[in-house]
């Protein structure tokens, strides 16, 4: 979400499903203001969203007269509340234009609902600022607006003591993800670790089988910690890590020349095994192994995470950028 202050020229605005050519496009536009704003402005499901035509998704595209993509909102209505991540070309801002999108991304979330099913519309609208940069909260403070999340993205440098790895402790054994096999296990303990959060918990098979045919997927780097006495239980606890060549979102902020960022992408411990350092040991465990290809490692976390937090700060990871959802009082 970037500034745009003043409402004086409205876009022509198309709403519907995005064909390739207009996928790219939005994908060419995230780039340009991601280039001039040193964050991305879309984070990775509204990137993966972007061919999806479902009841649960509104695409909303600005463009000039002249056809060429100014301006997109992605409004996701598949939570309890609806979720807009939005973004307007640098070259084309304070002309009214970030109004009018998230104008229509309102209408398009607090419509009443005739069925009330998931998806459907009557929802509050919550708007992700990536980088929380000051015009987008000059912006956001201008349309009365305000903070009801972070996302805090956190990093360390790696080393040479970043490669080794804890070992597992009594009664649990540490083994790579098998792609198929390991799916609808891994998807009901992620369900559990990440009953409370908004996204993470909502994963289906097809985001999963999505992002398993990213190119960045690796299934060494996806680790499963499960219990010696019954290796075909669920696992107790599991970390995926992510080493993108085109970096995770908010990357460069803080980033060095040439650096390259491994990112422990998502780290779950089953309710059932909480308690015993299994986050403490798997952050280790990725630390080690992202250092054999990165020099950062990255991650993000819930702002009101303490334990989360806790245990990443003694990991040596520190606070390098921050992304604020903002909603309507």
């Amino acid at each position: 979400m970037q500034e745009d202050r003043k409402m004086r020229i409205a876009a022509p605005i198309d709403i519907g499903p995005l064909d390739t050519e207009a996928q790219q496009a939005v994908r060419d536009l995230a780039a340009a203001a991601e280039a001039h704003d040193g964050v991305a402005p879309l984070s990775e499901q509204p990137l993966l969203n972007l061919g999806t035509d479902a009841e649960w998704i509104t695409h909303v595209v600005a463009h000039t007269t002249s056809g060429s993509t100014i301006g997109y909102v992605q409004i996701d209505r598949s939570g309890e509340t609806a979720s807009a991540e939005l973004v307007v070309h640098p070259d084309h801002r304070r002309n009214g234009r970030g109004r009018v999108l998230l104008r229509t991304a309102e209408r398009d979330a607090t419509l009443p609902s005739r069925s009330g099913e998931p998806g459907q519309h009557g929802k509050q609208l919550r708007v992700w600022a990536h980088g929380d940069l000051e015009p987008a909260r000059g912006f956001a403070r201008a349309l009365g607006l305000r903070p009801v999340r972070e996302l805090l993205f956190l990093a360390r440098p790696l080393d040479a003591a970043a490669l080794r790895a804890p070992e597992p402790p009594a009664g649990y054994r540490l083994r790579t993800f098998r792609p198929g096999p390991d799916d609808d296990a891994w998807l009901r303990v992620n369900a559990r670790a990440f009953a409370a959060h908004p996204e993470q918990g909502r994963m289906t098979l097809d985001d999963l089988r999505a992002r398993q045919a990213e190119p960045w997927f690796d299934p060494e780097g996806f680790f499963l910690l499960v219990p010696e006495d019954a290796p075909d239980a669920d696992p107790a606890a599991f970390l995926w890590t992510k080493v993108d060549p085109s970096g995770p979102d908010g990357a460069r902020e803080g980033e060095t020349d040439g650096a390259i960022d491994g990112e422990i992408y998502v780290l779950g411990v089953d309710p059932d095994h909480q308690g015993r350092g299994l986050g403490r040991l798997l952050t280790g465990v990725g630390l080690a192994h992202l250092a054999r290809a990165a020099t950062r490692a990255v991650l993000y976390v819930e702002g009101d995470n303490a334990p989360a937090l806790a245990t990443y700060e003694r990991a040596g990871f520190a606070r390098a950028a921050v992304h604020v959802q903002y909603a309507r009082a």
